[in-house]
């Protein structure tokens, strides 16, 4: 699969990487990150203490993993869990793992699992001690181990991956108590997670209305038909998700572990590769549970971007997305665009999907943004989106695994020198077998960010999540992040829950600073 390539000469491109790479910090002008209302954290002890680690990386791991961080804005919840814990629900489950097939799968009285010694079923509790079997499963159900082999690309073994382990994914309390533990582990202060609460049902709505085209009169029809009547279900949903979540980690208890510090919000997910009935249907749903339900933030398509039917229907399900927020004005998108790159789709499928996302759908947020050089104009949409603050979410490692696209291939450093918003985040650590600090690290070791970029990442990363109210940084008073908020300040924190999560991150800063300067880092 050939690789990205920016369209500019070699020296320009270096220039721009150095470029994004001295400007991003703290954001000066040009950055696309947090303003200049943040601390500066240039020359600081942490600073010097990254300085003299950057080059050594196993200390640099150990730093970065200790490092406060701001929030991961793209990362789709099944594909987070890892598939050791999918293999552990199965087993609780009773589900088998079928060696032809890797699927998990739910015996019945015909076939029950490892019926026989030969079954090629066998139950999920006999493979996981096994030593021929589970390295198998694991392998299956992830990336681990996988190479690229004739008709098989990593690609296809990424996004196999989650038809594989979907039979035991309905534990979604644990799935969440996972990913959100391994977040506060890791000093993230925010998550905004991909989920799908009752989706399947708004699509089998849109799948028994007739399909006419008309997005105004379908919208009213498939209100009528019950997409309303979903939301008190799906509020349930998050209800028993979030109280078997907190239950597993402890929280309110003096065993509480790191995840019950984290802030959780929740992104609706549309799968792209369905009939346009039931793609309208559940985007017009995810939009009205958003409007109603404050811990659902937003919306996103998902699956595969280059899918014949996410390609054709492209343009058409940029449109559902406008209507749905003409009729849902707050509504919030964020959307996978551009996760393309040349040889994985012909030259012509490049040309615009990032522009439509940000001047059709009216997306806040992009993710991925890989074929960024490729669209109509790239010079004019980089303008478009450093003007409107449309922030771009980096996913390093997925991009490497399924587009084959990293360092110097890679157009993060030229987001950054266009003042495009930009932060790092995981998509799938799951399936991809990483964590935030592995991104983080990648960034410093692949395209050289110093201390003061990856505070700059981690400020742009609240700045621009979904959480509510005013930023941190409106409020001349909070600039200084005193120990005590001055009373301008407190006033933004009383009304601002966004602003408490960002004060909350510069609180961590400083006390990693002070342990930074007691060498305790």
């Amino acid at each position: 699969m050939k690789k990205v390539k920016s369209g500019i000469a070699a020296s320009a491109l270096a220039a721009l990487l150095l470029a994004g790479c001295a400007t991003a910090g703290n954001g000066p002008v040009g950055s696309g990150q947090v303003g200049g209302a943040a601390p500066d954290v240039a020359g600081s002890a942490a600073a010097r203490r990254f300085e003299a680690v950057r080059h050594s990386p196993p200390e640099l791991r150990a730093f970065l993993h200790a490092m406060p961080k701001g929030a991961d804005l793209h990362s789709h919840l099944t594909g987070a869990v890892y598939a050791e814990t999918y293999l552990r629900l199965a087993a609780a489950e009773n589900l088998c793992f079928d060696t032809k097939t890797k699927f998990l799968v739910a015996p019945t009285k015909a076939a029950p699992c490892g019926a026989t010694a030969q079954d090629p079923r066998p139950a999920a509790a006999v493979v996981i001690p096994d030593s021929t079997l589970y390295p198998m499963a694991v392998n299956a159900l992830s990336t681990r181990s996988a190479l690229p082999v004739s008709g098989y690309s990593l690609h296809d073994q990424f996004f196999a991956t989650f038809g594989r382990f979907s039979a035991a994914n309905d534990a979604t309390g644990d799935l969440l108590a996972e990913v959100v533990d391994r977040a506060g582990r890791q000093g993230e202060q925010h998550v905004e997670l991909m989920v799908s609460f009752r989706t399947w049902v708004a699509a089998g709505i849109g799948r028994q209305q007739p399909w006419t085209g008309d997005l105004s009169t379908m919208a009213d029809r498939l209100t009528a038909a019950g997409l309303p009547g979903l939301i008190p279900q799906a509020r349930a949903d998050i209800d028993a998700a979030e109280a078997r979540m907190r239950s597993l980690l402890g929280c309110g208890t003096p065993a509480a572990k790191p995840g019950c510090g984290v802030s959780v919000r929740y992104i609706q997910q549309v799968s792209r590769t369905q009939a346009p009935g039931p793609v309208f249907a559940t985007t017009l749903f995810n939009a009205m549970l958003a409007a109603a339900e404050p811990r659902v933030a937003g919306l996103n398509f998902v699956a595969p971007e280059d899918n014949p039917t996410a390609l054709s229907d492209y343009d058409l399900h940029m449109r559902m997305i406008a209507e749905a927020r003409r009729r849902f004005p707050g509504t919030n998108v964020a959307l996978h665009a551009g996760e393309l790159t040349l040889g994985l789709v012909p030259p012509e499928e490049l040309r615009n999907h990032i522009r439509k996302a940000v001047e059709i759908a009216g997306a806040k947020r992009i993710g991925h943004g890989v074929d960024l050089m490729y669209e109509d104009d790239p010079q004019g949409l980089l303008r478009t989106m450093a003007a409107r603050k449309v922030a771009v979410e980096i996913n390093l490692t997925s991009n490497d695994l399924i587009l084959g696209v990293a360092g110097k291939d890679h157009p993060f450093p030229l987001y950054r020198a266009a003042g495009v918003p930009t932060v790092l985040s995981t998509d799938d650590e799951g399936v991809s077998r990483i964590d935030l600090t592995n991104e983080l690290q990648r960034g410093v070791t692949e395209f050289g960010l110093g201390y003061a970029d990856l505070v700059g990442l981690a400020r742009t990363s609240l700045e621009h999540s979904f959480l509510p109210g005013d930023s941190l940084w409106s409020a001349p008073g909070c600039a200084s992040v005193a120990a005590t908020p001055s009373a301008g300040c407190q006033a933004v924190l009383d009304r601002s829950e966004k602003a408490r999560i960002q004060w909350k991150l510069e609180e961590a800063l400083r006390r990693f600073e002070r342990e930074a300067a007691e060498g305790r880092v």
